[in-house]
């Protein structure tokens, strides 16, 4: 009886390790490589998807389980976004992380693209904290140590794509390199990042990430740029922070694009197919105030909005492609959590973790 136990344990061990191959292996088993022709950029940002993995959260198309990298890329995604901290606490979005998910995104035919935040953690307009690993850095020597880490990023990932920050507003790497208060030593460390790039990935584009689309603002913001060697324009567009008309998005990248001679993305946005929530964390959108005119909060509403926001950069002399933001983002911590996605709503995925029709925003034509 123990040697038939036995057994029986053996191939249920065997039964499983087989399952959780299938499974680890879903995205990773490689696929067309991107076509070099298909050069507009119809990006997802996928930066939580290693936590959410880690914690058997599982993704469906169709309603059959199926991972999300594959499903991104057979709607026509060919890129993904990934954010990158220097010593974030919980190794969550470090280096070893990314490079991680790089490796099976390019398994899965996927280009890379990521944002460094320069920081160990959320980078945005409001706030730039320089890592505490540099905190007490001479200026010559946080020049230097955004020259070797940019290196050593360069070495470990190689994206496509590298943005040099996150929404960097007003600078980067606080105080010493904002840019209200600390404009040459903000431009020198966007100066060192780029050399650094250029010197070891001259085929890397590199981005400038501004958020907002408003033309008066974005100018002076780019003005400023004007000495950094860099390749793309990156704007945030979300209606509820950035207005709801959807002419300005179209002129302020028309605009840009005409004076600094450079290539537009939309390098983040979203947009609700419910206002209702899945778990006890407060969304950021959830009232029809903070809604479009002509684009309802339904699965629908959603893909017509992503769709025109496709079709505005597209349509422009400039425009290079879009990146949508938290579309992997759906309540993975449970329905009672205080502490969930602010964002759920606004996922490329329902409240079931089945793709929306809004991945058609991703296809080619």
């Amino acid at each position: 009886m123990k040697k038939y136990i036995k057994i029986l344990g053996l191939l249920a061990i065997t039964a499983i390790q087989f399952s959780c191959s299938s499974n680890d292996n879903a995205d990773t088993e490689a696929v067309n490589p991107p076509d070099a022709t298909d050069t507009f950029i119809r990006a997802s940002d996928v930066s939580f998807l290693p936590q959410m993995e880690s914690l058997g959260t599982k993704f469906y198309s169709n309603g059959k389980v199926e991972g999300m990298l594959t499903t991104l890329k057979n709607a026509g995604c060919n890129t993904v976004r990934i954010r990158l901290w220097k010593n974030p606490v919980n190794g969550r979005s470090g280096l070893s992380e990314v490079k991680q998910l790089a490796q099976k995104a390019r398994q899965a035919g996927l280009r890379i693209w990521l944002t460094v935040h320069y920081s160990d953690n959320w980078a945005d307009p409001a706030i730039q904290t320089t890592p505490k690993e540099w905190e007490n850095l001479s200026f010559t020597d946080l020049k230097t140590a955004v020259t070797n880490y940019t290196s050593t990023i360069i070495t470990e990932i190689n994206p496509d794509i590298i943005q040099i920050g996150n929404e960097i507003n007003s600078g980067l790497l606080w105080p010493q390199g904002n840019l209200i208060s600390n404009e040459e030593q903000c431009i020198a460390l966007l100066t060192a990042a780029s050399a650094t790039i250029r010197s070891k990935a001259p085929n890397t584009k590199i981005m400038i990430h501004y958020a907002g689309v408003n033309g008066g603002a974005t100018d002076w913001f780019f003005t400023k740029m004007k000495s950094v060697d860099y390749d793309y324009i990156g704007l945030s567009y979300y209606p509820v922070w950035h207005g709801k008309d959807l002419t300005e998005v179209k002129n302020t990248i028309d605009a840009l694009g005409e004076k600094f001679g450079k290539k537009v993305l939309i390098a983040e946005t979203a947009y609700p197919f419910t206002l209702l929530h899945n778990d006890q964390t407060n969304n950021i959108v959830g009232t029809n105030d903070q809604l479009v005119p002509g684009y309802p909060a339904t699965p629908a509403g959603q893909r017509t909005f992503v769709m025109e926001i496709k079709n505005i950069v597209k349509t422009s002399q400039f425009g290079q492609g879009f990146a949508y933001w938290g579309g992997e983002w759906v309540a993975f911590k449970g329905q009672q959590s205080t502490s969930g996605s602010t964002f759920e709503n606004q996922a490329l995925y329902s409240f079931d973790n089945n793709a929306l029709s809004v991945m058609e925003a991703f296809s080619k034509d």
